[in-house]
């Protein structure tokens, strides 16, 4: 399935911008604690700041109020070491108690280097000696013994850049180990949605984190197929009593169709029961057409109607069909009007050409019989580069804007008035409908420009353009001009 690949993209995207929102959010948190915490005053700067204000004079040594007060500001304390006694010859008031007046050379390196007695220490070259500042226990902390191999800090920026790059490689292997049974198992279950989707059965292994969404799947297919053989077995047998029942009206339908022409014709009845007997005939035929109509209906929808498709002449087919229909116009109360561009002489497609020839009369029976005083009917062939178009109208008495919109819209066709003898059961349109759905077509109903009745078929164009003779002597039967 084409969302496997989406799927395992959206894992990646998703993993990278982990990655990097992490590494993001690293950086600004380290940032962060280490604008906070370092100090706004070097203390090494503050030793040399109170050095060189420290000042001799009157025989004692001195600093300016401004210092006194930043130094109790800052807890801090300072005393001045002798360069020749190695003595404290001054000091502030905030001295602890337990710092040793007396240095050695070893001590002056250890203070400086790092604590008196834990308290942290720092210290400024003064005029006479040297100047210890020290602060409380828990202000700073010093690395007393700091060394760093030249290499280690120059490499640092490399190794660091290379660190990351381990880093990210190794969430990404994490991620991708973590998720890759996952994404094996949601293969089978993306298929087996797609397989339900085109009603094929799903049987999924119930197993691992997916068990029950596959236990779901599973039930599901159950049920569809189930109702699926359901449905086709009421298909089959709704198919089944339409063929036996049209079968056995067959019978006794044509048996009385045959007295009621004797009757029709007999001289032994009187004017009038002769035309009730006319009527029963038309009746009796129209019921035959309807049992025809509705056996090939049945055969359509539930596709039993075998089809030979082939590359067939729309404009002979339409030819055809408009002559045999001539020759039945004996009282000439429905003549045929030829559209066809002089230069279409021919429009192929793929087409069951008893089904197309069928669907073509459906629709010029539909004109006849809805005008009982007579039309003329218009039929044409047009083509473009994909389409062919068959056209159907008639200049009769037409229908309202409700009703075409009723006949494009509703999938039945299905009329029922109070006209007992007119009686419209549209199943010819539904047909119509049926046989443009197997050749891949579309129906359209409108008003005809000429006042009456419209329908336009629609059916895919074949490529091929060669002359397709419709008898054995090469030429198409001749039709009435435009």
């Amino acid at each position: 399935m084409k969302s496997i690949p989406k799927l395992i993209r959206r894992f990646v995207g998703i993993m990278t911008l982990s990655t990097i929102l992490l590494v993001i959010l690293n950086v600004t948190f380290f940032a962060v604690v280490f604008v906070k915490n370092i100090s706004t005053v070097s203390p090494w700067d503050m030793a040399d700041h109170v050095a060189a204000a420290l000042q001799f004079t009157d025989h004692r040594y001195s600093v300016s109020e401004d210092v006194s007060a930043r130094l109790k500001e800052e807890h801090a304390w300072a005393f001045l070491i002798s360069n020749q006694t190695r003595r404290i010859v001054w000091q502030t008031g905030q001295l602890p108690d337990n710092i040793p007046m007396q240095y050695t050379l070893s001590d002056i390196a250890e203070l400086t280097r790092g604590y008196i007695d834990g308290f942290p220490t720092f210290t400024g070259e003064a005029q006479d000696g040297l100047l210890v500042l020290g602060y409380p226990k828990d202000r700073f902390w010093k690395h007393t013994r700091a060394s760093w191999e030249y290499d280690f800090i120059a490499d640092l920026p490399k190794n660091a850049v290379i660190l990351l790059a381990v880093n990210i490689v190794s969430i990404f292997l994490i991620y991708a180990a973590a998720n890759a049974k996952l994404l094996r198992l949601i293969r089978p279950v993306t298929n087996g949605i797609q397989n339900l989707s085109d009603g094929a059965p799903v049987c999924l292994s119930e197993k691992g984190v997916l068990s029950e969404l596959a236990e779901k799947i599973n039930k599901t297919s159950e049920i569809l197929q189930m109702q699926a053989r359901q449905l086709r077995k009421k298909e089959t047998a709704r198919a089944n009593w339409i063929a036996g029942v049209s079968h056995d009206v067959r019978t006794p339908l044509s048996m009385i169709m045959g007295y009621a022409g004797q009757l029709e014709h007999s001289e032994n009845l009187s004017e009038a029961e002769r035309k009730k007997a006319s009527v029963i005939v038309k009746q009796s035929q129209r019921i035959k057409e309807l049992i025809n109509d509705l056996n090939l209906a049945s055969r359509l929808e539930y596709h039993m109607q075998p089809l030979a498709m082939k590359q067939e002449n729309a404009v002979s087919v339409m030819r055809q069909v408009l002559v045999d229909f001539m020759n039945m116009d004996i009282d000439d109360k429905f003549p045929m009007e030829w559209k066809t561009a002089d230069s279409l002489s021919a429009c192929y497609i793929n087409a069951d050409k008893d089904l197309l020839k069928r669907a073509i009369a459906n629709l010029i029976q539909n004109s006849i019989n809805h005008n009982e005083n007579g039309c003329v009917i218009y039929a044409s062939v047009d083509a473009d580069d994909n389409t062919c178009t068959i056209c159907i109208e008639d200049n009769g008495i037409g229908a309202s804007d409700e009703q075409i919109d009723r006949l494009n819209h509703t999938p039945h066709y299905m009329v029922c008035d109070t006209n007992i003898t007119e009686q419209r059961h549209g199943l010819g349109l539904l047909l119509v409908k049926q046989i443009l759905k197997v050749h891949n077509g579309n129906i359209f109903i409108d008003h005809s420009e000429y006042g009456g009745f419209k329908v336009i078929l629609t059916i895919p164009k074949q490529t091929k353009e060669t002359p397709f003779p419709v008898n054995g002597t090469g030429r198409y039967p001749a039709m009435p001009g435009k």
